[in-house]
């Protein structure tokens, strides 16, 4: 395979026209990615962009985004294909009163999963295999045999086999540690926080009618929320969310601390976290305002 744009810098740009600020890590290892024709492995905690990295790069390159959401429990056959026996109980009813012959294993009767309509459509889709730390060791090794020839055998109908490599991400939140093979398989990167400024960047880019000083705000605040033993802290999502509504509330009146206040709820979504940091709002916002 060979990666439809020239350089990192390029793909970077691209996937910045598709509203995703990418740091020069990520930019390099889905360049690589694209190049070799590899999986690509993304990891970091919640919140940090995993998923909206893999939306972008569908946006930046044209396709249509095909997602595996994982789960613990999931087996290859909620991954692969499914045939549909409700639609074959009734061709089979109607095959009685008709007195015609049916094959209950046409075409017709097969229910596409993400796999199977990711090897049909492999040079107009991306696949996202989300959360694979939540799937169990044998569904990883099932996805490690699936990436290494991108086939798959349907016994009624035959082998179906990609006609290119498909373009493929895994996110990981790490609640568990991977399979060395499958990491072996992939190009890696990790998703860290971003950085003040390019936070603040991201804001603006995301929430379009956000300024400056709102963003810087806001990124204060939730640097500051970060450092707190929160049930779940604030990913860069709430932090959009929280510049959004404190604009909202603000109405133009640049009071960035009230605002941020009255609108604790767009970033805080647990009732414990909530009690906590309630006693500590003034100090975590009192000094982000103009």
């Amino acid at each position: 395979m060979t990666s439809p744009f020239p350089t990192p810098e390029a793909l970077a740009e691209a996937l910045r026209g598709a509203d995703y600020l990418a740091d020069d890590g990520l930019a390099v290892a889905a360049f690589l990615a694209l190049a070799l024709g590899k999986p690509l492995l993304v990891e970091g905690v919640p919140g940090v962009g995993k998923t909206e990295a893999a939306l972008a790069l569908a946006r930046a390159l044209g396709r249509t985004l095909i997602r595996l959401q994982c789960y613990e429990g999931i087996d290859a056959g909620q991954a692969l294909y499914e045939w549909n026996y409700a639609r074959q109980l009734l061709a089979i009813r109607q095959a009685e009163v008709s007195g015609e012959a049916t094959d209950l294993y046409a075409e017709d009767f097969l229910i596409e999963r993400p796999l199977l309509k990711t090897l049909r459509e492999a040079e107009r889709s991306v696949l996202l295999i989300d959360e694979i730390d939540r799937a169990d060791d044998e569904f990883e090794a099932f996805l490690l045999e699936f990436l290494a020839d991108y086939t798959i055998s349907i016994p009624e109908i035959g082998t179906v086999r990609a006609a290119a490599a498909p373009v493929v991400v895994l996110t990981s939140n790490r609640t568990r540690e991977l399979n060395e093979a499958l990491r072996r398989r992939c190009t890696y990167h990790w998703i860290p926080y971003p950085d003040p400024a390019r936070e603040a960047a991201i804001i603006m880019l995301r929430a379009g009618d956000v300024a400056e000083e709102a963003a810087r705000a806001v990124v204060g605040a939730v640097n500051g929320l970060r450092q707190m033993p929160l049930v779940k802290a604030p990913g860069i999502a709430e932090a959009v969310d929280w510049a959004r509504a404190a604009v909202v509330l603000d109405a133009g009146q640049g009071d960035w601390p009230a605002a941020l206040k009255r609108s604790i709820g767009q970033v805080l979504k647990d009732e414990e976290d909530l009690a906590f940091v309630a006693d500590h709002l003034d100090e975590l916002v009192g000094g982000t305002g103009r």
